[in-house]
């Protein structure tokens, strides 16, 4: 599998990997701290020194993506994870770190940069892209609602992936409508998509199922 996604890995792990030579160019004009974290409004709650933001982020998430990556590829049911939910896997890092160290050395130079609306694009477009494919998701232990029940019971695993795939939707689609009209409906929604379908996925194990 390693061979078969090798250039993906290197590429994907590269782009992670970006922001650090941007930051190497714009060394000079960012600030010795730099905001990193944002509240409501777009208003800087967290401040990092500039090595860490430069070197320390990315980096981070350098191996955040090589762990996800492997362990992905170390499951014992790996023939379960479909190509395109492994692109997605793949993939994910390397949006997230390009788009938020993006907005991080904007917001430093003095850019005007909407951080909280594009973190709620990506994070509803990453839930309608994963809830699309987490009905056609097999049983696996890395990728997916991993219980004890899901693992045992192939019906159970299904019928519980078929419901959060829409639960994973709609919650996404509330993250996209929060970008624009900020509500706190979105912390609602993260709680239907993670509650509802173990609380269902418990209900038929007790059914037997």
């Amino acid at each position: 599998m390693i061979k078969k996604y090798k250039f993906t890995i290197v590429l994907t792990s590269f782009l992670t990997i970006c922001p650090v030579f941007a930051g190497i160019f714009l060394w000079n004009r960012l600030p010795e701290q730099v905001a990193t974290h944002f509240g409501m409004g777009n208003v800087p709650n967290g401040w990092s020194s500039r090595p860490f933001a430069v070197f320390g982020i990315p980096l981070m998430l350098l191996a955040i993506h090589l762990l996800c990556v492997f362990a992905t590829m170390a499951d014992p049911r790996k023939q379960n994870i479909s190509g395109k939910l492994f692109h997605c896997v793949v993939w994910l890092v390397p949006l997230i770190s390009l788009v938020v160290t993006a907005s991080v050395y904007g917001y430093a130079l003095g850019v005007m940069v909407d951080v909280g609306m594009w973190v709620n694009l990506i994070i509803g477009a990453v839930f309608i892209i994963l809830g699309n494919y987490l009905p056609k998701c097999g049983q696996n232990y890395t990728v997916g609602i991993k219980l004890p029940w899901t693992l045992e019971s192939e019906e159970n695993w299904n019928r519980t992936h078929h419901l959060a795939g829409w639960l994973w939707i709609f919650a996404g689609f509330v993250f996209l409508v929060n970008a624009f009209f900020q509500s706190g409906w979105i912390i609602a929604a993260v709680l239907a998509m993670t509650l509802i379908p173990v609380g269902y996925s418990f209900v038929l194990y007790r059914k037997g199922i």
